[in-house]
């Protein structure tokens, strides 16, 4: 693969954006268009660069990280940040990674390969499903949902976690039909009955995964990761 990212680096600290810098410089992948230790300077600039990817921290004086992804249009974003606690909103807003910091230059390996999957993908590549649920139709977003499970009241339907909180019931559907249409490399079934996306994981062990997702006691979502789906599960984490 000759695809190169061009490449904005944000960080308000200038040890912590030198330092960044030499590790990018590092990854064959990414071209260094600018470095930028002040958000707004950057944002300012924007109509005038010629970029793909943006690196950024999230605390910073003025615009956060966060709120200045949500203002570049069609950019792969990748965050590293000494904060863990941003990590379920940056994935929110369809961030490619979140990486905290010390950053170390195998991890940043692995978001660009992240972030050059999805800038390969053609535009025309498919980002929803059609289908029927106990309200009507809905497309439902595969950047929206945290994972899907059997619903209590009828085995045959399944609730879906959206990003926002909210839960929407599948009508009559399969677990085999919704993984042929979910991106492969984004989603994994863990047992029976329960399918997760790979940016809902905050931990997993050998037998539980848990999501960055948290409960109205403030307890964070978990699932079980049964021997039977285990094997392809490590397998789907570790691409």
């Amino acid at each position: 693969m000759n695809t190169k990212l061009k490449c904005l680096l944000l960080d308000d600290e200038l040890p912590g954006l030198t330092y960044l810098k030499m590790l990018c410089e590092q990854v064959p992948e990414l071209e260094i268009v600018k470095t930028f230790n002040n958000p707004e300077k950057l944002l300012a600039e924007i109509p005038n660069l010629d970029f793909d990817l943006l690196i950024s921290d999230i605390e910073m004086p003025g615009i956060d990280g966060l709120h200045l992804a949500e203002m570049l249009d069609n950019k792969l974003v990748i965050f590293c940040t000494a904060y863990k606690e941003y990590a379920a909103e940056a994935f929110n807003i369809d961030a490619v990674d979140y990486i905290t910091k010390p950053v170390k230059l195998e991890r940043l390996q692995k978001a660009i390969s992240k972030a050059l999957e999805r800038f390969d993908k053609p535009d025309a590549a498919k980002k929803f499903i059609q289908l029927n649920t106990d309200k009507g139709k809905t497309l439902l977003y595969f950047n929206q949902i945290l994972y899907i499970k059997t619903a209590v009241g009828d085995s045959r339907d399944k609730t879906v976690l959206l990003t926002d909180g909210s839960l929407l019931n599948l009508k009559n559907v399969k677990f085999d039909t919704l993984l042929q249409e979910l991106p492969e490399a984004d989603f994994c079934r863990v047992n029976k009955k329960e399918i997760v996306a790979v940016k809902a994981i905050k931990f997993f062990n050998h037998n539980e995964i848990v999501l960055h997702h948290q409960e109205k006691e403030g307890k964070n979502s978990a699932l079980i990761l049964s021997e039977t789906y285990r094997a392809e599960f490590l397998k789907r984490v570790k691409l």
